[in-house]
């Protein structure tokens, strides 16, 4: 068995495409969506991801605006800043780039952000919403990663689906959607025993760990659907993902790369989240 892989970069590009037309459905009627994205400081990679999401804002007709402030910005000056786009009629949502500075708290700011906004997906309200199943945005790589496995038309209701990784920003919140797809969900983690038994009963193994080549083909049942989420980058400079992609590639029966699978997937749902708050805020 050879896996099949799951693009998400073909994945964003057919979706992207169909932002554009609402985009211009929007636009016919005088409203153009707005995102306003903060960074603070000079992080190379918050940099390079706030360029992709520039680009990605001009590519399907989004108002983008991005600020840029200091490393030494105090947490009232960044909050003032918010509080000035949560006013901009313009503006339909607004990001702020992570991680931010240590005398910064980042849970300040997100739940300054108003939840009508927040298409991030990270403000409490946006949170207990998706807990409880009720219309919000949701963050966007996990929504991004359920997108994915749709697009194959994998089934999801009654499977397995076993999460490695219990962050606020990708391992909890797959978890529940997928829960919320009527799936049956564990969660394992740096305290987890046996995990690699666990992982071997996954029908859908969902891997966010952040640490390379964690996971290989002794974690997957044969024919499961294995959805890698790290990003890392090895002593050669690439960029590798936290499953051994060329052992389990023979094992599963799906599999995301890395470069090119679910990364594509998180500027797309943003963008989604963007004109969705457009359409939302103006009826």
């Amino acid at each position: 068995m050879t896996a099949e892989l799951i693009s998400g970069k073909e994945l964003a590009a057919r979706k992207r495409d169909e932002m554009k037309n609402q985009t211009e459905e929007l636009k016919e009627n005088g409203v153009t969506p707005g995102l306003a994205v903060i960074l603070v400081g000079e992080d190379p990679a918050s940099r390079s991801y706030v360029r992709g999401k520039q680009r990605a804002c001009g590519e399907t007709g989004i108002h983008s605006e991005l600020y840029e402030l200091p490393a030494e910005t105090t947490e009232e000056e960044l909050l003032n800043k918010v509080e000035e786009l949560n006013d901009a009629d313009h503006i339909d949502g607004i990001l702020v780039q992570l991680p931010l500075p240590d005398h910064i708290s980042e849970e300040a700011v997100i739940d300054n952000i108003r939840p009508d906004k927040d298409v991030d997906g990270f403000h409490p309200i946006n949170v207990g919403k998706m807990m409880i199943g009720q219309q919000c945005f949701l963050p966007c790589t996990p929504a991004g990663i359920v997108e994915m496995v749709k697009s194959k038309e994998i089934e999801i209701e009654g499977r397995h689906v076993v999460v490695i990784g219990r962050s606020n920003i990708v391992g909890k919140p797959v978890g529940q959607l997928f829960l919320n797809e009527n799936a049956t969900v564990t969660y394992c983690h740096s305290r987890t025993r046996d995990m690699e038994s666990i992982a071997r009963q996954a029908d859908i193994l969902i891997v966010a760990v952040g640490k390379e080549e964690m996971v290989g083909k002794e974690y997957i049942k044969p024919g499961a659907v294995v959805i890698d989420v790290g990003v890392n980058r090895n002593n050669e400079g690439n960029l590798t993902g936290d499953v051994k992609f060329e052992e389990v590639k023979q094992v599963a029966s799906y599999l995301t790369p890395v470069p090119g699978g679910v990364g594509p997937m998180t500027i797309t749902m943003l963008l989604h989240n963007t004109i969705q708050s457009a359409f939302r805020r103006r009826q």
